[in-house]
C-alpha cells in the first residue's frame, strides 16, 4: 500500500513538469480555403503573415503550415484552414545535467 501512496505523490510532480515544458503557442492563421472533393482542396495564403516563418533547407526556403477542415463553412463558404506550423520539438526538450555513473559493478545507477 506504501508503495501506490509514494507513486501517486510522484505522478502529480511529473504532470506539473509536463505542463510547464509544453508552452502553448498562440495560433497563426494565414489563410484559408475550399473543399473541392474529397482529394483536393485550394487554398490562398497570405503572404505577409508567413514571411518571418520561412526557413531554408539545403538551399531551399520552406514554409511549414497546417491545413484544417473545419466542421461548418464560414461566412465567405470556406471550409478549410490555414495555420503556420510553430512546432519545434527542440524547444520542447529541456536539458538536465546527468550524473557521472560509477564504472564500479557494486554501485547501481539509480
Amino acid at each position: 500500500m506504501q508503495m501506490i501512496k509514494k507513486e501517486w505523490q510522484w505522478m502529480p510532480y511529473l504532470k506539473q513538469e509536463k505542463q510547464i515544458t509544453m508552452e502553448k503557442k498562440p495560433t497563426i492563421y494565414c489563410g484559408g480555403g475550399k473543399k473541392m472533393n474529397d482529394n483536393w482542396m485550394t487554398v490562398t495564403v497570405h503572404i505577409d503573415k508567413v514571411k518571418e516563418h520561412v526557413f531554408d533547407y539545403k538551399g531551399n526556403k520552406y514554409l511549414k503550415l497546417n491545413v484544417n477542415l473545419k466542421d461548418q463553412p464560414d461566412q465567405y463558404g470556406k471550409d478549410v484552414s490555414l495555420s503556420v506550423n510553430t512546432y519545434n520539438p527542440e524547444e520542447q526538450k529541456e536539458t538536465k545535467p546527468v550524473s557521472e555513473v560509477s564504472n564500479s559493478s557494486d554501485d547501481l545507477p539509480f
